[in-house]
C-alpha cells in the first residue's frame, strides 16, 4: 500500500461541506492530516455540534478515503467543533456564493404588479451594459422566468466541477438562468411545505455552477414570507429592489415589503422602488399619459420612507407581448420601453455602488464597468 497526504486531501475535496456548495478542503475544514504507514488521522472543524452531524462527517471522511484512496486504510476522524462568534447574534446571515458579486433581491409586497416583468428586464438591461449576469427564480409556487427567457423546453445540464456533478444554468439574451419550472410540471400544481421548498432553492443556489457574474438578480415571491427568510439565510443580500403599481392598496403591500429587509434580522439595504404600471399609453397615442391607477405613488412612499425612487415603467401593451413570447422589450435597441428601463436599471446601479462605498473593505464589492451610471 502506497499513498501520500496529497491523495487523503483529494479525496476529501470529493465531500461537500454542510451548507456551503464548497468542498471540506476549500471551505478549511479540514484542519489537519497525519499519515503513519497504513494509518491515516484527519482532523476536522464543524460548527453543528449535534452527534449526528459528527457521525454523519467521520462516516463520509472514511467512505470518501476508501473508495478514492484504499479500502485497507485505519482511518481515524478527530471532530472539533467551533460555532463562530457573531457581532449580532439576531441578525440573519448567509454565505458567500463563490465568483458572484451582487446578489439582488427583486420583491413586491402582493402579486401581480409585474415583479417577475421587471426582474426580467432588468437582467437583460444589465448584460447589454456589459455585465455578466444570472437570474434565481426563487418564485416557487408561480416560477414564470423560463417563459420569459423563451428557454421553457430546456433543461440544465449537469456539470463536473471539481469532483462533484453541478447544475448549469440555461442561458439565453446574455442571462444565466435557473428556474424551478425547469423541474415541475407546468400542468400541477407545485404543493410544498416551507421546508421543501427552502430545500430546492438551496440546491439551486449552491449546487449550481454560476461561473463568475457580476449581479445575480433573486425573483421573490409575492408577499413576505418562509421563502423569504430562506434566501436571506441562505446567501448575503446587497441589497433589494421593491416592485410596486401606483394604487393605494398595492402600496400598502409594497410598504411592508420594505419594512421585512428593514427589520434588524434582515438588515438588508432597500435599494430603491419600481413604479411599475405608472401610466396607460395607448399606441396610437404615444404621447399621451393615463394615470389609470393614480398617479406618483411609488416615488411619494419612497420618499416617505426614506429610499430611492428608481423610475417608471408605463403599462404598455408591447411590454406584456414581449413577455408572453420569451422576448423582454428591454432587448429592443433606442426605444422609449427600453429606455425606461435602462434607466431604471442605471439608478439601481448607482445606489448599489453607494451602498458598497459603506460597507468594510472585505466586503466591498468592485463593478469595473460603469455604462453611464452616476454615484452622485
Amino acid at each position: 500500500m502506497s499513498f501520500k497526504k496529497q491523495d487523503i486531501y483529494k479525496a476529501l475535496e470529493t465531500i461537500t461541506a454542510p451548507g456551503e456548495g464548497k468542498s471540506l478542503v476549500e471551505n478549511e475544514n479540514v484542519t489537519n492530516v497525519v499519515t503513519f504507514g497504513e494509518e491515516v488521522i484527519v482532523d476536522v472543524t464543524i460548527n453543528n455540534p449535534s452527534l449526528q452531524a459528527k457521525k454523519k462527517i467521520e462516516v463520509e471522511i472514511m467512505k470518501a478515503i476508501h473508495e478514492h484512496v484504499d479500502q485497507k486504510i485505519d482511518v481515524k476522524v478527530n471532530v472539533k467543533v467551533e460555532v463562530a462568534p457573531k457581532e449580532n447574534p439576531n441578525q440573519i446571515r448567509g454565505k458567500e456564493i463563490p465568483n458572484i458579486q451582487n446578489i439582488i433581491a427583486i420583491a413586491s409586497g402582493k402579486g401581480g404588479v409585474g415583479k417577475s416583468t421587471i426582474t426580467s428586464n432588468m437582467a437583460v438591461s444589465l448584460a447589454k451594459m456589459g455585465f455578466k449576469v444570472g437570474v434565481l427564480d426563487a418564485d416557487v409556487y408561480g416560477p414564470s422566468q423560463h417563459l420569459m427567457f423563451d428557454v421553457a423546453q430546456e433543461k440544465p445540464l449537469a456539470v463536473n466541477v471539481k469532483g462533484r456533478s453541478k447544475m448549469k444554468p440555461v442561458e439565453n439574451y446574455g442571462v444565466k438562468l435557473l428556474s424551478l419550472g425547469f423541474f415541475t410540471d407546468p400542468n400541477q400544481a407545485v404543493i410544498w411545505r416551507g421546508p421543501m421548498a427552502s430545500k430546492a432553492l438551496n440546491q439551486l443556489i449552491f449546487d449550481a455552477d454560476w461561473g463568475e457574474l457580476d449581479f445575480l438578480l433573486i425573483d421573490l415571491p409575492p408577499g413576505t414570507g418562509d421563502v423569504h427568510l430562506s434566501i436571506v439565510q441562505a446567501v448575503p443580500i446587497n441589497g433589494a429592489v421593491v416592485v410596486s403599481t401606483p394604487q393605494n392598496i398595492a402600496l400598502a403591500d409594497a410598504k411592508k415589503g420594505v419594512a421585512m429587509f428593514k427589520q434588524e434580522s434582515i438588515n438588508v439595504p432597500v435599494l430603491g422602488i419600481v413604479e411599475n404600471m405608472a401610466y396607460f399609453t395607448p399606441a396610437e397615442l404615444p404621447d399621451n399619459k393615463y394615470y389609470i391607477f393614480g398617479k406618483g405613488g411609488a416615488k411619494n412612499l419612497a420618499e416617505d420612507i426614506d429610499t430611492s425612487f428608481l423610475g417608471e415603467i408605463p403599462l404598455v401593451q408591447s411590454i406584456r407581448e414581449a413577455g408572453d413570447v420569451g422576448h423582454p422589450v428591454a432587448l429592443q435597441e433606442n426605444t422609449p420601453l427600453a429606455e425606461a428601463f435602462t434607466n431604471a436599471t442605471k439608478e439601481m446601479v448607482s445606489q448599489l455602488l453607494k451602498r458598497n462605498a459603506n460597507l468594510p473593505p472585505t466586503e466591498v464589492v468592485r463593478i469595473t464597468t460603469m455604462s453611464g451610471c452616476s454615484t452622485k
